[in-house]
């Protein structure tokens, strides 16, 4: 009983200690101003000067680590555009974010096409328009970037812990001890300059030691790496970096101290680099969404948005848990919340403590959801895609 009590208090202890640094988010009186303009659907609502703040504040925390933000996130060319000014790099997934950053002037070799598996055509049409850098998580990979691109610098992904992650995201990508030595000698068999590492935490980690972790096991894999003859020069410790949502964060002050100390021992010839993608946009906005009725069904209490999770609001169905908020004052009690569509799978939460007064044509504002709710939107059943009002 003594150690399950000291174990309690111990974690009592760790999550306030998260939970002292003040968070930005978008001052709500911007989102009265645009409901004032009327409303005909869901809209996200992005404060552009807070997406500045948020970027300086990732570089004042890591003076050597430059972000490439993950256009995943939120991919708005207004939102590119506020990063570019910020001096911020990028990492894609897809083609038609390639494009997308292309036609906003970006340079391909700031460009790092960061999913581990990329089809050829991709691979093709990348090498033509200039982007150097490509990941890798096996051989099969390596072989086709290397047919594609003989002279292409490459990184590969390795596997590292997602402890304390509200998404882990071990198991589809990342190569494991064995494999890596593998690739290595692949490498030098082709004689392709593999030149990097880089590992992914989990996405919205609240444990600040995967970081340190990642680390220390890249260096592990330089080691292989200088012992074979390649020569390592870019670290990319990926995304992960947490918002504040309703459970507590450690900040980036405190992710940065742990990440500093681990990488002060690098030679300088080591480029450093971070792929934010949630961190630099989702305290800039709110989401707006509206209720389209309410039921009452075998005694439980729904309540129907005509954002779904194919609206925006996907991530809650994986476990994101967002701040709800309604204009009602009433007293709170337990509701099922679902999307507009017909689809039986388009619910939302079961149990959502909400205003027992909450009623058709009520507004619902979401905080902090810059991130991965327009971008994941669809016209699924023919409802229309979210606004994204920029100011």
């Amino acid at each position: 009983m003594q150690t399950s009590i000291a174990a309690l208090r111990k974690k009592v202890e760790a999550e306030v200690m998260l939970d002292t640094h003040p968070e930005v988010s978008l001052d709500f009186k911007y989102v009265q101003e645009a409901l004032q303009k009327g409303y005909s659907k869901p809209f996200l609502l992005v404060d552009s000067s807070i997406v500045r703040t948020k970027v300086r504040r990732f570089k004042a925390a890591m003076p050597r680590v430059h972000p490439h933000y993950a256009v995943k996130a939120n991919p708005d060319p207004r939102v590119l555009k506020t990063l570019i000014e910020e001096g911020v790099g990028f990492e894609i997934a897809s083609i038609a974010e390639l494009d997308l950053l292309l036609t906003l002037g970006v340079a391909p070799a700031e460009i790092y096409y960061s999913n581990p598996m990329k089809s050829r055509a991709y691979l093709e049409y990348a090498a033509a328009k200039g982007v150097e850098w490509y990941v890798l998580d096996s051989v099969e990979e390596l072989r086709k970037i290397v047919s594609v691109k003989s002279d292409a610098k490459m990184y590969l992904r390795i596997d590292t812990p997602n402890i304390g992650s509200d998404w882990p995201l071990a198991g589809k990508f990342g190569t494991h001890a064995a494999e890596t030595k593998e690739i290595i000698l692949e490498a030098v068999k082709l004689k392709a300059d593999l030149a990097g590492v880089t590992f992914h935490v989990g996405s919205q980690c609240r444990n600040p030691q995967n970081w340190q972790e990642g680390i220390k096991r890249s260096k592990r894999v330089f080691a292989d790496m200088r012992h074979a003859g390649l020569i390592p020069r870019l670290l990319n410790i990926g995304g992960g970096y947490p918002v504040r949502h309703v459970k507590p964060i450690p900040s980036i002050e405190v992710i940065g101290e742990g990440i500093n100390a681990a990488i002060a021992d690098l030679p300088a010839d080591i480029h450093v680099m971070a792929e934010p993608g949630r961190y630099l946009v989702s305290d800039a906005a709110y989401f707006v969404c509206r209720v389209v009725g309410t039921a009452t069904r075998n005694g439980k209490r729904w309540m129907y948005w005509d954002a779904g999770m194919f609206g925006g609001v996907i991530e809650v169905t994986e476990g994101l848990r967002y701040e709800i908020i309604t204009d009602r004052t009433g007293h709170r009690i337990s509701w099922c919340v679902a999307g507009p569509t017909c689809d039986s799978v388009d619910i939302l939460m079961r149990d959502e403590m909400l205003s027992e007064d909450v009623q058709e044509g009520d507004f619902i504002y979401i905080p902090n959801a810059g991130a991965y709710t327009t971008a994941y939107a669809s016209n699924f059943n023919g409802f229309p895609l979210p606004d994204v009002v920029v100011i």
